[in-house]
């Protein structure tokens, strides 16, 4: 890409002066996950009743939003998010937040060809460094995308933020209009999940595909970290890592010594990833740390790039499956939850790769109002959004066992799926597919 010319670059305002740059109709760019401006955010929010219609897209907000929060009938401000966060999740059930379907490793893509030009970028960053650069820290993402499309550029700086190695992980100050010194603040920290024992039963099964010399993929949740938590005992060595999201697990592993990533084609001895999310052992360890390669996710998440790596692991959760194999990981009906993010690309990225696998993993049950529900089921919950089809399944995980999907019939893919279900559902789910006919009558399949 090339580098953007702003007009006076560099100057220092304060976040006031920032906000009042902004004008009714405008829309706006927060920078995704750590890279969303709090100071600006905040002297925007005081102007809440000078202003409408202004939009604002950002990427999994971690902390709540001032402009949301100073302006809840939603006259003035509202957002438009490429993955949600559980405060998005809230907001979009209050009309206040609207998703943008996406493949995360497409989004760069998205500036350059279908989304107009930003009026307003705001980006969090490290304090610039003795060359000019601001560091993006542990959420490069699209960021340069953005301010390639922007008019405007603001930087607000956080001294907190670790430094991160990588490609196109910075700004440097000469395409900068503006800088915001910021709180400083400490930086969000995800908070722990306590594993249960679906967690464990499932991690288990995972853990004993991993093979010496396995390149990882790790999802967000419970369930895959637990994964990591399994490999420190399992036995598999000399393990790489190319990822979107950086976890606290992954860090477990690196601490341990099993991750060296020899075995890995691109960037070999590198620990590859988009963005970091979790706690400040998992920042305090990537600062400043040559081991890690922060990139956009136009190189993390595209599966021609991921599947150059050999024996890829991709391991990601997801909330409903039909009985066809397909994953409905982002919705509940018409209630949007999540987003689509990394995983139908690194399940095709990871499959592609020579002996590569994808893990597609859930609990048997989840529970509502009290009773317990299965996550198996014949039908998918009417408006659920399908994230990765069954044409793209390959091992799907419960407590209750493993099955891979590829190459089966639908008629072979229903009692593989039934045999993962709890056991109390399983007798109405092949009932279910009789009636229907996905399961003849008299073969033994």
């Amino acid at each position: 890409m090339s580098k953007r010319q702003p007009a006076s670059p560099g100057r220092t305002i304060s976040a006031e002066t920032a906000a009042a740059l902004v004008k009714s109709g405008m829309w706006l760019d927060y920078g995704p996950v750590l890279a969303q401006p709090d100071a600006f955010d905040r002297a925007l929010a005081a102007r809440a009743t000078e202003l409408h219609d202004v939009k604002i897209r950002s990427t999994c907000t971690t902390r709540p939003r001032a402009v949301l929060e100073a302006d809840p009938d939603g006259r003035h401000f509202y957002m438009m998010n490429l993955h949600f966060s559980g405060y998005d999740r809230k907001m979009h059930d209050a009309g206040r937040c609207d998703y943008i379907p996406s493949n995360l490793g497409e989004v760069d893509d998205y500036y350059a060809r279908n989304i107009a030009p930003v009026d307003i970028a705001i980006i969090k960053a490290s304090p610039a460094d003795a060359a000019g650069n601001f560091n993006f820290s542990a959420a490069t993402l699209w960021n340069r995308a953005i301010i390639e499309r922007a008019k405007l550029v603001i930087v607000e700086t956080c001294a907190s933020l670790p430094v991160c190695s990588g490609t196109d992980n910075s700004v440097h100050i000469s395409e900068v209009d503006f800088i915001i010194d910021g709180d400083h603040s400490a930086v969000f920290e995800l908070p722990v999940t306590q594993l249960g024992d679906a967690d464990r039963a499932v991690a288990q099964y995972i853990a004993s595909e991993i093979e010496d010399g396995s390149c990882l993929q790790i999802g967000i949740g419970g369930m895959p970290n637990a994964v990591c938590s399994l490999l420190l005992g399992a036995g598999a060595r000399n393990l790489g890592v190319h990822t979107e999201m950086l976890t606290d697990g992954i860090i477990d592993l690196y601490k341990a010594g099993l991750i060296t990533g020899n075995s890995k084609t691109l960037d070999q001895g590198k620990i590859t990833f988009s963005f970091a999310l979790g706690s400040k052992y998992l920042y305090d360890t990537i600062h400043l740390n040559p081991d890690f390669m922060a990139y956009p996710t136009r190189y993390t998440n595209l599966p021609h790039l991921i599947m150059q790596n050999d024996k890829v692991v991709s391991i990601n959760n997801t909330t409903q499956m039909d009985l066809q194999g397909q994953a409905a990981s982002e919705s509940d009906g018409h209630r949007h939850i999540s987003g689509t993010g990394g995983q139908l690309q690194f399940v095709r990225g990871g499959y592609a790769s020579k002996g590569g696998k994808s893990f597609i993993c859930m609990s048997s049950t989840y529970d509502k109002r009290g009773a317990p529900r299965s996550r198996i089921v014949f039908d998918l919950t009417r408006g659920n959004v399908v994230t990765t089809p069954r044409s793209d399944i390959m091992y799907v995980v419960t407590e209750y066992g493993i099955v891979n999907l590829k190459g089966k019939s639908v008629a072979q893919r229903a009692k593989a799926m039934i045999s993962i279900a709890h056991p109390d559902f399983r007798e109405d789910l092949e009932r279910q597919a009789r009636e229907h006919n996905l399961i003849p009558t008299g073969f033994n399949l």
